[in-house]
Order: C-alpha cells, then structure tokens, then sequence
C-alpha cells in the first residue's frame, strides 16, 4: 500500500484554543506568523487546517462558501464555471461603458465575486470534500486558457498553488526552487502566474529566463501571451501594440482592479492612470536582467543550463533585482527538471539543497533565499488522474474513471516499475527515465553512468532498495556519551533524532565497550570483527561555511566468528560540530564503543594526536603497506596513512570498488545490506582526482582497506642464505692455480 509523503495535516501545530479565539475576531494576518511559526496564507482573518509541505507549516483559510457542481456527493468535483455569454462579447473597459447602466448593475456582484476569488482563493465540493484553491489556482483553472483548452484540476497542482502562496506572503522569502517531473504543467501555471500578477500591479516589470532564449521566447508568445487575450474584460487591462507581441507585453490602460465603483466609471482613456506594466523575457545568461527590478520572475528549465551558462551565477545576480535593500520587494518562480549532472544539473541540485527550509541563517532565510519543493512524479503522471483530480496510487480493484475520460486500471506505482524494470538493462536509459520522472529527489538527480569510477548500476539498484525501505527500521539516528559523564569508562548509544551518528547495527552486550590492556596501553579488543575509516579535519571554523569539509567516520565488519554480521558498513557519521575536539571525542567514543581500531589519513594528524594524548594510540592502525621499520618517526608515533601517495590513492579507489561488486546492489540472488544513501551518492559521483568534496568516499574507503589491510602487507624478495664451510675456492684458468680472496 503506498502511504503519501508530500504533504501532512498538522491539527496539533496550534492550540485549537487559540485558533478558536483569534478567528473570533479575524487577527490572524497573511504572512509568516513568528509566534506559531507558521506561514498564513489567509486573507480573511480565519484559519481552518494547517498543512505541512516540505517542511513548510502553512495555515489555509477557514472554510466558508463551498461552491458544488452537483448536490450528489460522486459528482461532486471541479467544473470551470460558464462564462455569461452576455459578457462573453465584452472586450475591453470602453465596451463595458457603453452599455446601459440597468444592463451593469446586473454583472456587479458577478464581477465582485470573481475579484473575490482571485484574490482570497475558493472552496468547491470534490467528492463530498471542501476543497480550498487558492486565488492563483482559481485564475489557473477557471481563466487561463492552455493548449488542451481549460486545465484539468489535479491535487498535486493544488498542493504546489498551496506552497507557492505561502512563498509569496513569506517575506523572508524569495520565491521557489521546485524540482519537477516532465509535463507537471509548471510552464503553464508559472506563465498563468506571471499574467495573473501583471494585471494587478502597477509600475512593475515581470520576466521569463529559460534554458536558452528561443525556449524563453516560446513560453512567451506561446502561453503568457494566449492567457492574456483570453482573460476576461474585467480583468484585462488595455494592452499598449501588437495583440501578440513577440517579445514584450505592456499593460498601459487597465481596466483597473474593478470595484462596483470602478466598474460605474465612465472617464476617458486619457483620465485613467495606466499600470505601466510589462512581461518580457530575455536570453539566458549570467548577467540577464541585471540592475533591473522584478516583481516576479519566472525561472523554466532552470536545471538544463548548458556551460559556460551557469544557473548559480544568474540567480546570484537576479536575486538582487527582486530586493531593496534588506526588503524582498519580488518573487522567483523557478522550476526544472534535472540534467545529468555535467550538462547544468549539477549548478541546480546545488541551488535546490541550499534553498531547504530546515536549514536557515539568523535573518531566517536559506542559503539561496528559495524554498525547495519537490513533487514525486506519482501525483502528476497522465493517465493516472481520477475525476476528482486524485493520483490512482495503487491498482484499484476495479477500473477508475479518470480525468481524460478513460478507464484507470492499475496504479501508477506498478505502471512506473514496469518502464523501471524494462530499463534495467540500459542503464543510461534508466538514469534519464528517473531524472524525467523522479519519485524521489535521488531519481531526479541521477548522473549519467559513463561518468562514475564506479558501477553505477549496482550503486542506483541499492540505492532504489534502500528508498523502498525507508519506512523501515534499519537506521538509527543517535549519539555516543560516556557513561555518567565519566571520561575513559564505558560508552552508551541512545536514540536521539538529532544525533551525529547513523547506524544499522549494535553490537551485543557482551561485545560492547571491550578493551585489551597490554603494558599499561589500552587495544581495542574487537579488532577481529572490523574497524573504522575516517577523513578528518583540523580546523574547527571555516572561512567560507559552505564550503567546509565534513569530519566524516565509517565502521564496516569483517568475517568473524562472532555474532557480528559480515562485510556490512554499520555507521555513518557525516557531519562538522563546532569544534575540531568534538568531532575527536565523537569518533574516540565510537572506537571504545564498538572496540574496534581505526585508518585514518595523517595528513590531517590533530585526530591521530588526540587519541594518542587520550591513550587510545593502539586504536590507531598502521599504513598497512609498510613494514614497521620503514615507518617515518611521525608515523610510528601517530600512525595512519598519507592521502598524497598515487599508490595509495588508487588502493583505495580499488578497494571501493570491489566492495560495490561483491557487495553492493543485487548480488547472488539478494540485495546488499548497505543501508546509508549518503555514502552511495557520494560513491557515485566520486572523482579520484577532486578527493576533497568526498569525505563519505575517502572514510568508507579507508574503512575497507582497513578490514582488508593483509592485502596491502608488502612482500619481502626472498634472498638465498650464504653458508660458509671452511673451504677456500681458486680460480683454476692458466698454469697456476690462485686463492680467491
């Protein structure tokens, strides 16, 4: 049974008390409400339900009028409301003011109500449900004419309506970075968006950027400008040129934001004050609009930037378009699917991370500005739709009717693993088929096979088995503390959901915390069951956060005869605490817990120089490709292994390599039990000769070597021993015989 995650009600966010109270007198204010921490998006006063979206608290409107088709609960879902033919001839305000005032005062509260709506949103009955849409979506749906005609409604785009008006009345924010899946609909509510707002505003400026500026000029005359024609006369406003200008749109006139009492004016075009609006849309590159204020900018195909244009770059500019100062005074619309990572994809999968809404500055703000959304493509596939706009997740029992009219007779998940399973053996294929149709953010991400060191089809097949597990128990986030509080005792582990360290397995008791005392030296006394690799640091701040290397720590067993499970990575620690002397109590605590040794790299030696000054340098391995007497006195002391040496370095990439075939994805018969998606994804796009943005490869690797380290024990020239018997040796050539000295 599939279970949705993309979005959750939060009833208990805010004490149903307090909502009950500050709807009595309609208090509660559109925007981000610091207290409840939660983002209003409205424009009543009243909340209802409050929904969680990628992270996103987002409070919706109470439910008030609820418009239904049909009084029979099963046909109940969205209609687009017929258009009065009376008015349907109607074109402009000048039209509208010749007509009798008898014949006016009839469409007042028509036109009143449709003002309402595109600016508070509506509720309408689907199947027996009252279903709030926002006043963007209700323009989208009832307004906006696309290329199949009037749009179907679908949940996922109310849901995505949903989160972009919570990015428009967050003032923290600049917009969104939403990572979709082919034909999703984006250009087209993106450019009914740009329409929607320009026809509102005033003395304001809205452009269009998309992967190059012929795919810019399409979206343009292609849909921004039939949206605008087709709107209705009380919300168009006069257009200065051509009907369907090629390159810029410009709102002189407007038919105002029409009131009753607007509606009643009978000025001249000269007595109107114009909007002095325009759309337009420019070439794609790093410097496009800059210097000029937005007040929204649709990004399309923003992942499919081809070098030298950089996706990075241009929204470093632009973003400063849509600013005064401190104020956001514009929005961003920015969605794409991904390139393999080397054609563009790469810039966008950066900008989508640093726009997460867990992770803030002080301001309050992300790194990028935006928020990330990710839609999985299951809510928005063709041919899966019900009536009710509702995903056919699972195969129904009986055929669904849906949206287009057809009957749906199995679920999209089945229908999506079929093209997943016929693909298997293309592997490339697979990857693009994933990145156009991601059900996970790692899908739509994919690289392209010929560009990984290593085999990426085993990487991606664990990979997809582990997503399939996700609501399983094999990982647990937790922390490592002495026990009491007492230094160089016992360690314990307990779950803790902000906690540095993720593991798949614990040892038994009687394995937990052993330690060998030899000479007065602590050993760890599990060395026969596995060890640890480490990529450490030094330095405890950065000057540039970002760009700060992680400590990184990785535990994988060997084969023993104790109740230990073979060959299987049973920690991931991924992370950069305050301080360089907490990630080394962190790792020191992880040794003594699991009591197992430790290859780390002594290039960066502050690591192998506090397990020494704590006690603990029988924990540290040896570079395992020297013999002890060949050791430098610095390693003798510290032990460890140089990251510099080519040998080394190509040892390692090898020994993650035969990891991945033996161990990794589907193999002799079963999947491997490499539960950490991180370390696979870094794996995956590791770059021998860039090691640096790697730490989760070089630990792992270096986890490997060391439960693998007689592989790399150099072996000595065997050299005959020399006897000596007494007996003297000549040299017999000539007439005389002589002694060899």
């Amino acid at each position: 049974m599939y279970q949705q995650n993309l979005f959750k009600l939060v009833p208990d966010h805010i004490k149903p008390s307090i909502i009950k109270q500050q709807n009595r007198y309609g208090k509660w204010k559109y925007g981000y409400n610091k207290e409840h921490d939660v983002i209003v998006i409205s424009k009543t006063g009243k909340i209802g339900e409050i929904y969680e979206i990628q992270n996103l608290k987002i409070a919706l409107p109470l439910v008030d009028e609820v418009y239904s088709r049909s009084n029979k609960k099963e046909e109940q879902y969205w209609e687009k409301i017929d258009y009065p033919k009376e008015l349907e001839k109607i074109k402009n305000v000048f039209d509208w003011n010749k007509y009798p005032d008898h014949f006016r005062e009839r469409w007042y509260d028509y036109v009143d109500a449709e003002f309402k709506r595109r600016d508070e949103g509506a509720f309408f009955n689907n199947n027996g449900i009252p279903t709030y849409i926002t006043g963007t979506h209700y323009m989208y749906l009832q307004w906006s004419k696309i290329d199949v005609g009037a749009p179907d409604f679908r949940e996922s785009n109310r849901l995505f309506f949903i989160f972009w008006e919570a990015c428009k009345a967050d003032t923290r924010c600049y917009g969104m970075c939403y990572l979709k899946n082919r034909r999703s609909g984006f250009s087209f509510m993106s450019s009914a968006e740009l329409v929607n707002q320009a026809t509102i505003s005033s003395d304001s400026r809205f452009g269009i950027l998309s992967k190059s500026g012929s795919d810019a000029k399409t979206m343009f005359t292609d849909k921004v400008v039939p949206i605008s024609l087709n709107y209705p006369f009380f919300f168009k406003p006069i257009q200065d040129g051509m009907d369907r200008p090629k390159t810029e749109l410009a709102y002189r006139v407007p038919a105002s934001k029409f009131t009753r009492r607007k509606l009643d004016n009978s000025d001249s075009p000269e007595e109107l004050d114009g909007l002095d609006t325009t759309i337009d849309w420019k070439n794609t590159g790093d410097n496009s609009y800059d210097g000029e204020k937005l007040k929204l900018l649709v990004h399309d195909e923003s992942g499919k930037w081809l070098r030298p244009d950089n996706i990075l770059n241009n929204w470093r500019v632009t973003k400063t378009c849509l600013r005064l100062g401190s104020r956001i005074i514009g929005k961003c619309m920015m969605g794409s699917t991904s390139n393999a990572l080397d054609k563009g994809g790469d810039n966008f999968k950066k900008l989508y991370y640093d726009s997460d809404v867990t992770k803030r500055n002080r301001n309050g703000q992300t790194s990028s500005g935006l928020y990330s959304l990710f839609i999985p493509m299951e809510w928005s596939y063709e041919g899966f739709i019900d009536t009710y706009g509702i995903p056919v997740f699972d195969t129904p029992k009986k055929p669904i009717k849906g949206v287009d009219g057809n009957e749906i007779e199995y679920g999209v998940i089945e229908h999506w693993q079929n093209e997943v399973d016929g693909l298997k053996a293309d592997q490339d294929g697979l990857n693009e088929y994933y990145r156009q149709f991601p059900r996970t953010e790692q899908h739509a991400f994919r690289d392209e096979a010929k560009q990984s060191l290593f085999n990426l089809t085993k990487i991606y097949e664990q990979i997809d088995y582990n997503d399939d597990l996700r609501n399983s128990n094999v990982l647990t986030k937790g922390s490592l503390q002495w026990e009491n509080g007492i230094q160089d005792s016992n360690v314990v582990f307990y779950p803790n959901k902000d906690g540095r360290f993720l593991i798949s397995w614990v040892p038994p008791k009687h394995l937990q915390n052993r330690v060998i005392i030899k000479n007065g030296l602590r050993y760890p006394g599990n060395e026969h069951c596995g060890a640890f690799g480490c990529d450490s640091y030094d330095i405890s701040g950065t000057v540039d956060a970002s760009r700060g290397s992680n400590g990184a720590l990785h535990g994988l067993t060997k084969f023993s005869m104790e109740d230990v499970p073979p060959n299987h990575f049973f920690l991931e620690y991924i992370a950069r605490p305050q301080t360089a002397e907490m990630f080394f109590e962190d790792v020191l605590m992880a040794l003594v817990f699991y009591g197992m040794p430790i290859l780390a790299e002594n290039n960066k030696p502050r690591l192998l120089y506090y397990l020494k000054r704590r006690g603990y340098r029988g924990y540290s391995i040896n570079r395992p490709d020297k013999v002890w007497n060949k050791l430098s006195p610095a390693e003798k002391e510290i032990g460890g292994i140089p990251n510099s040496s080519q040998d080394i370095m190509q040892a390692h990439a090898s020994a993650i390599e035969t990891y991945i075939e033996n161990n990794i994805g589907f193999t002799n018969g079963s999947y491997g039990t490499m539960y950490f998606q991180k370390t696979l994804e870094d794996w995956s796009r590791f770059n021998i000769n860039n090691r640096t943005k790697h730490d989760a490869s070089i630990s792992s690797g270096l986890a490997i070597m060391a439960c693998n380290k007689h592989l790399y024990t150099p072996s000595m020239p065997y050299e005959r021993p020399k006897f000596e018997l007494g007996f003297k040796k000549y040299n017999n050539s000539g007439d005389n015989s002589q002694i060899i000295q």
